[in-house]
C-alpha cells in the first residue's frame, strides 16, 4: 500500500470509528437485540474508504473543522447497511462479510433487515442536522432507484441472462459508483466547493467507483477468501451480470486501468490530490 494512503488510513479509521461509537447507540440500549446487530455490522471492520472520501473531498476544496465527520460517518452508515441488506438470502445469500459471519447469520434474517432500516433512519438524522438540503438530496438520490437500489434491482433481473458490456456498466455506476461520488459530493458541499471544483471531485469519483467495482468482479474469480473477507465465487455462482462475464478478465482490467487514468485526470490542478491519486492506484491494485 502506498505509504500516503497508509498514513491516510492510520490516522482516519480510528477517527472515523471514535465518531462511529459516539453516533451509534450503545449495545445495551433498550432494544438490546437491534442496537447490538447495528454495531457488529459496522465494526466488523472495512476500510472506511467512502467516509475517508468525504472527509477529503471537505479538505480538498478548503473545508476545515470536524463538521464533516457526522457527515462521514452517515455515509458509512448507509454503506453498511447496503451490505447488511444485500448479504441476506432474497440477495447475494452470503455467509461471510470481513471475515465474519453476515449480520443475518448471527441475528437472524428480521433483525439484519431491521437493524439495516435503522442505520438507514440514522444516517439522514445525522444528515439533517447539516441542515443543507442539498447535501440530503444528493445522498437521498445516490441510493434511491436512480442510484443504489435501481441497480440493485437490475443486477438481480440479469441474473443468469446473457449481459453486455453497457448492461453491467448501468448496474455498476448505480449500485457502487453512485455512494462515492454521493461521498465526495457531500464532503465538497459541505466544504462550499465552487461548481468546478464539484464537477471535477464528481468526474473523479465516478470513475473510480465503477474501477473499484470492476477489481471486485474480478477479485470474485481471481482474489483470495481469507484476504478479501467474504466469499468468492459468489458471483459465478448466482450467475451475476459482471464485467468479467461481459468482456472477460483481460478485458475488464483494461477497462478498469482506464478508468483511474481518467479519474486522476479530472483532478483539479493546484489542489491537494496526492491522497486522491493514491487512493485510485490503490483501487486498481488491490487484492482486497
Amino acid at each position: 500500500m502506498d505509504v500516503i494512503l497508509k498514513k491516510a488510513f492510520d490516522k482516519y479509521i480510528p477517527l472515523i470509528d471514535q465518531w462511529l461509537d459516539k453516533l451509534l447507540p450503545k449495545d445495551d440500549k433498550p432494544p438490546q437485540a437491534i442496537h447490538r446487530a447495528m454495531r457488529y455490522s459496522v465494526f466488523a471492520g472495512g476500510k472506511r474508504l467512502r467516509p475517508i472520501m468525504a472527509i477529503e473531498a471537505f479538505k480538498w476544496v478548503g473545508g476545515k473543522g470536524a463538521k464533516i465527520y457526522p457527515v462521514a460517518c452517515a455515509i458509512e452508515l448507509i454503506h453498511t447497511y447496503s451490505l447488511i441488506h444485500d448479504d441476506l438470502p432474497a440477495m447475494d445469500n452470503d455467509d461471510f462479510r470481513r471475515n465474519k459471519p453476515t449480520c443475518h447469520k448471527v441475528f437472524g434474517e428480521a433483525n439484519a433487515i431491521l437493524a439495516g432500516d435503522a442505520l438507514h433512519a440514522l444516517a439522514f438524522e445525522l444528515l439533517a442536522k447539516t441542515d443543507d438540503a442539498k447535501i440530503i438530496g444528493e445522498v437521498a438520490n445516490a441510493i434511491g432507484t436512480e442510484g443504489l437500489v435501481g441497480g440493485q434491482v437490475v443486477d438481480i433481473e440479469l441474473e443468469g441472462c446473457d449481459v453486455s458490456e453497457d448492461d453491467v456498466r448501468f448496474i455498476h455506476e448505480r449500485k457502487t459508483a453512485a455512494l462515492f461520488v454521493a461521498s465526495v459530493q457531500a464532503g465538497a458541499m459541505a466544504g462550499i466547493a465552487s461548481e468546478k471544483e464539484l464537477k471535477s471531485i464528481t468526474q473523479f469519483a465516478k470513475r473510480l467507483g465503477l474501477a473499484f467495482q470492476i477489481t471486485d468482479d474480478i477479485l470474485d474469480i481471481k482474489g483470495d477468501q481469507e484476504e478479501l473477507g467474504k466469499d468468492i465465487g459468489s458471483d459465478l455462482e448466482h450467475d451475476k451480470a459482471t464485467y468479467p462475464k461481459a468482456v472477460g478478465i483481460e478485458k475488464s482490467q483494461e477497462i478498469a486501468e482506464q478508468l483511474i487514468q481518467k479519474a486522476k485526470k479530472a483532478l483539479l490542478p493546484n489542489h491537494s490530490n496526492s491522497l486522491f491519486i493514491a487512493l485510485a492506484d490503490f483501487v486498481i491494485n488491490r487484492t482486497y
